[in-house]
């Protein structure tokens, strides 16, 4: 199943990264900043709809895999990476945000792996304020990138709560799934 569906669209999402970055660094004549801005703001957020549509559809088709279950989120933790180090640079994010939600992620992922190899995958199972705190960076990350004014709507200022609000519960949710693990860690300490 290395190459079904759902798998094609998390593929797709990888593919998508260099498109994304590249259009930052895309000369001026061939795009103006705001049209930078857009575009980069369209492939994340098509990325993001994928994320949610393959996983729909590897449900819906029967089509699950653990290839799939691997690459899933391996794919959205380099699409986030990509676009936090984009946010940095253009100065529209902090370094220390960043420096947190990737961390996390690295964080959470190892625990996981280890969690699944001692059998107790269960106890770091995705929860609430794991989905909470995704969909936080998720709405962040759209309005920093694409910073230009809406009508009365400042995308630039709301992004930036959010994405405060996002580092905020990216602490409370790997505090949460340490906490949940902290027994096995404790269990195996001296393996």
């Amino acid at each position: 199943m290395l190459f079904n569906l759902p798998n094609q669209l998390t593929w797709a999402r990888i593919v998508l990264i260099p498109l994304f970055v590249g259009v930052f660094y895309a000369p001026l004549d061939w795009l103006s900043a705001s049209e930078q801005n857009l575009a980069a703001t369209v492939i994340f957020v098509a990325a993001a709809i994928t994320d949610w549509f393959d996983g729909w559809l590897a449900r819906k088709l029967g089509q699950t895999s653990a290839f799939g279950a691997f690459l899933d989120p391996v794919a959205d933790k380099l699409m986030v990476a990509a676009a936090l180090l984009i946010l940095v640079q253009l100065g529209r994010a902090d370094a220390i945000i960043a420096f947190v939600i990737v961390g996390r992620e690295i964080t959470i992922s190892a625990l996981r792996e280890w969690m699944a190899k001692i059998g107790a995958a269960k106890s770091v199972a995705v929860s609430f304020i794991g989905k909470l705190k995704t969909a936080a960076q998720m709405t962040a990350i759209p309005m920093l990138l694409y910073h230009d004014a809406l009508g009365p709507l400042d995308p630039q200022a709301l992004g930036t709560w959010l994405i405060y609000a996002a580092a905020i519960l990216t602490l409370w949710s790997m505090a949460y799934y340490l906490r949940k693990a902290w027994p096995a860690i404790l269990a195996r300490a001296n393996d």
